[in-house]
């Protein structure tokens, strides 16, 4: 008897070290915590990538991503433009909630010696993740601002909201960083610049001709200071172009300036380097790097042996490109033998830039079946994004998800697999998206999301869960140029308030279950459940506004203005240029 007690302790014993040896999935994932790579394009049109729909971009590295791993269909971005959709990506957080919008048009930050930024006190993933014993690394574009008081304090620095390391661009690339006709600020510059020299000079001419034939009874004083004013406006509306290119595109490692202005043929195998020696460096893990790509934005830089290979002229040798890097990435983590430890997410900022038009080219992207671009507020078009995750051996190889997603969801979920607790001080509106990664869960906890165009809200959509259903409600709407189009051609941008936007009353909706592409729009005549639908989403916005609170706009005219004191410079300003070795790794 006792023998047969010891044998079924010896069995039992042994069941529970093998119970404990086999977790099951979900307690596995979450006692672990693997190294996460995030993979972000700039103005990327979710319809350029082949597992979207597109059949003649060649985009191999981006499907096979999705071929074994997680496609989301319904992700999107919490913004149509660069600054505010980045602030929420790293928060969580709308962008509104943290004072990255506008309220006057400046949608972005417009200079790098702005004193506008990411605000100090807000939490970015990274910098829970670095408290949880993380490596954390950016490399690529920033765009949240850097100084606030002077050109070295660095206040919104990417080391200053969790990274440990830092290659890339503090900026954004640009068209005027090639001195492009796409521009973004250079030519309204010169034409302001020219426009206050004409009219400078035509004083000083009248007030010397009227001195001169004793008409008038002035000074030589403001003959010769209108003179010598409307010569330095000249003078700088030459320069202006060159000085944008000192001022905003240049690399930075850490705090220090490697190349200003940057040389742009050696920025993609940079970045390359950047990458693996991160990898190789952090290899014992765990680590977070983000990759924040300067691929799509004009002005398209491509190595070579990329020209001329796409179909798609020179945007699509760029996203072929961008694809290549892609691979070449995920090759380097197969070589440090990290593939199966490591979450890889890639996705875009927004949609691609419909207005980035010359003549009949076209250098931006296209977004598919959906309508509008960047910048156009609401519309599908500039905030579906592709959203796609891969964990081999967690994650199930070619699951589609199509229920509702953000941008924003990424900051809970990368947290809560780190081990960290998402902040329980302030609103965060991303939601974990493990369990729906997983399988575990059915629906998104995204009942409704808001879609903001600065600090005004144009859209919402409600996930009717017991219908199937998702409804889109626009209150207001750029007016696209000329009518008909689907874009604000002839503009940088769509706006976002003031004559060349419509307020809806009744609003807009669209059932985009059945509609993706905006086209038909309902009406209580067409829709039964119009005013219900209403009456819902309209509460839901009331409740949603009720726990926003008053913050700095980050983007206004204060905060968006260039001050040559905050102005990053590797030489006695305004001389700045340098161009360093590579630092040691």
């Amino acid at each position: 008897m006792l023998h047969l007690q010891r044998s079924w302790g010896w069995l039992a014993g042994m069941l529970g070290v093998l119970l404990s040896l086999a977790p099951s999935a979900s307690s596995d994932v979450s006692a672990s915590q693997p190294n996460i790579l995030l993979l972000m394009a700039d103005d990327l049109g979710i319809g350029d990538i082949g597992c979207y729909g597109n059949n003649t971009m060649r985009t191999p590295n981006i499907d096979h991503l999705a071929e074994f791993g997680v496609k989301l269909t319904q992700h999107v971005s919490a913004a149509s433009l660069c600054t505010p959709s980045r602030a929420a990506f790293l928060t969580g957080r709308y962008p509104v909630r943290s004072g990255m919008v506008s309220s006057i048009g400046h949608r972005v930050l417009q200079w790098t010696g702005a004193s506008g930024g990411l605000p100090t006190n807000e939490t970015t993933f990274a910098k829970i993740l670095k408290e949880k014993g993380y490596a954390t690394g950016l490399i690529g574009k920033w765009h949240l601002g850097l100084n606030c008081e002077s050109a070295s304090d660095h206040c919104h620095h990417p080391l200053h909201h969790g990274f440990d390391y830092f290659y890339g661009m503090p900026f954004s690339m640009m068209g005027d960083c090639a001195r492009w006709e796409l521009s973004e600020k250079r030519v309204d510059l010169e034409q302001n610049l020219n426009f206050l020299f004409q009219v400078l000079a035509l004083v000083a001419l009248t007030l010397a001709a009227g001195k001169l034939m004793h008409l008038i009874s002035v000074s030589w004083m403001p003959v010769i200071w209108s003179a010598l004013l409307a010569v330095f406006l000249l003078t700088t509306s030459y320069f202006v172009g060159a000085l944008i290119v000192h001022a905003d595109c240049f690399l930075m490692r850490n705090h220090t300036i490697m190349e200003q202005p940057m040389r742009f043929q050696r920025v993609t195998p940079l970045m390359l380097q950047e990458v693996k020696s991160f990898l190789k460096r952090n290899k014992l893990g765990p680590f977070l790097l983000v990759v924040s790509f300067l691929h799509v934005h004009i002005p398209l830089i491509t190595m070579k042996n990329f020209l001329g290979k796409s179909a798609h002229g020179l945007y699509g040798d760029n996203v072929e490109e961008m694809d290549w890097m892609v691979g070449q990435i995920l090759d380097a983590l197969d070589v440090e033998g990290l593939t199966n430890s490591t979450l890889v997410y890639f996705t875009s900022d927004h949609g691609g830039s419909l207005e980035n038009q010359l003549g009949n080219t076209q250098y931006g992207g296209w977004n598919g079946l959906y309508k509008g671009g960047k910048g156009t507020g609401g519309w599908e078009g500039g905030i579906r994004v592709p959203g796609i995750f891969r964990w081999p051996g967690v994650l199930p190889a070619g699951r589609v998800i199509g229920e509702p997603t953000s941008l924003m969801d990424v900051f809970p979920t990368v947290v809560q697999l780190a081990g960290g607790e998402v902040p329980q001080d302030r609103v965060i509106d991303g939601r974990d998206l493990l369990p729906l990664l997983l399988g575990t869960a059915q629906h998104s906890d995204h009942e409704f999301l808001m879609h903001y165009c600065e600090q005004f809200l144009h859209a919402a959509r409600w996930h009717q869960r017991d219908r199937g259903t998702l409804w889109k409600v626009h209150f207001v709407t750029p007016v696209f140029q000329p009518e008909g189009a689907g874009a604000c051609y002839g503009r940088k941008v769509c706006p976002c308030s003031g004559e060349k936007v419509v307020h809806h009353d009744p609003p807009l909706l669209f059932d985009l279950s059945r509609d993706p592409s905006e086209a038909h729009v309902l009406t209580p005549a067409s829709e039964p459940l119009f005013y219900q639908v209403m009456e819902r989403v309209q509460q839901a916005v009331r409740e949603h506004q009720q726990t926003l609170s008053p913050v700095p706009l980050q983007l206004d005219r204060l905060g968006n203005l260039w001050r040559p004191w905050l102005q990053p410079c590797c030489g006695p300003f305004p001389l700045c240029w340098c161009l360093r070795e590579d630092d040691p790794q």
